[in-house]
């Protein structure tokens, strides 16, 4: 065989090799994205879109505070928060379409209003005329929409490192921003361990030798692909669509914002921004991170406390 032959031969190889590696990622990707899951909590709330998972603690006859929690996580980043609380109010939690142990679907309801009007309909079924709402990071974005929607519902609203704009974001670096890059972030999902879970998780806190919970690596590897990357685009639409504190002013809610000083994924300082809400109150908690209610729950739990003991109503 003449050496021009040999060459040929082995960029037919070459190029055979690569079009069986592409349409295998191809194939990859469109699987990942479709992935779906249905609700495996018990009790959920059969409500449109898919059956949400709730937790109830407290007396029922008490002050109602609804918990949302973050991207990637679920009811279980209030544990340790939720027996500070529970003396004195009935406190529910509700995990995100998506998230938890609520129905992941394959195609919408992951947008801002919808997730907030999901949790307006779980508040109509649980029967809770109005409450404290408290949402943590994305959670924070939910509770403003649900307060657009049904302002007979919101008592108060605490927002906790929640990012007022979208230009307060720090650096991520890393792997992280590939998995939004078509066919490599869903190569990316495929191949990601509780190791690089974990990692991505570190600057949700304040230290990076912080250890991680391994509810929080549960929870993100529970999520399929697709609830993460749509709930992560449409919350990032939410706030450029209209800033937090804009959307806030015209509401006339009492407002408390709690941000850790040393948040690493959201600039500390850009809770300042909340100060254009007419009487919202801005608490920075020195030595903790991105994650106050698992950080330092008693110090986060009396700002709480204070805040609804002074704008909350009795709620049934």
């Amino acid at each position: 065989m003449s050496r021009a032959a040999r060459r040929r031969r082995r960029l037919l190889i070459a190029s055979a090799v690569l079009f069986v590696v592409v349409g295998l990622l191809l194939v990859n990707a469109e699987v990942v994205t479709r992935q779906s899951a249905e609700a495996s909590g018990n009790p959920t709330l059969p409500l449109d879109g898919g059956n949400i998972y709730v937790r109830q603690d407290g007396p029922a006859d008490a002050p109602a505070l609804v918990l949302i929690h973050g991207l990637a996580a679920s009811t279980r980043s209030w544990d340790a928060l939720v027996p500070l609380l529970t003396k004195s109010h009935r406190v529910i939690r509700i995990d995100l379409l998506g998230h938890g142990q609520s129905a992941k679907p394959a195609g919408g309801g992951y947008g801002m209003p919808e997730q907030g009007r999901r949790v307006g309909e779980a508040m109509d079924l649980l029967g809770v005329g109005h409450a404290t709402v408290v949402g943590h990071s994305t959670g924070g974005a939910v509770a403003t929409a649900l307060a657009e929607q049904r302002p007979d519902l919101v008592t108060s609203l605490v927002l906790i490192d929640t990012a007022p704009r979208l230009d307060a974001a720090m650096s991520s670096g890393g792997v992280g921003g590939l998995l939004y890059a078509p066919v490599i972030g869903q190569l990316l999902w495929r191949l990601r361990t509780d190791s690089l879970i974990r990692n991505a998780a570190s600057t949700a806190f304040s230290r990076r030798d912080y250890e991680v919970p391994q509810a929080v690596v549960d929870d993100a590897r529970s999520m399929t692909y697709h609830a993460l990357i749509a709930t992560t685009q449409t919350g990032d639409d939410y706030v450029k669509q209209r800033a937090l504190p804009d959307r806030l002013i015209p509401l006339g809610k009492p407002l408390l914002v709690i941000f850790g000083e040393d948040d690493r994924r959201w600039r500390s300082s850009s809770a300042t921004d909340y100060r254009a809400v007419p009487g919202a109150k801005v608490e920075l908690l020195p030595g903790v991170g991105h994650s106050p209610i698992m950080e330092d729950p008693p110090r986060t739990a009396a700002l709480l406390l204070a805040f609804t003991a002074s704008h909350t109503t009795q709620a049934h």
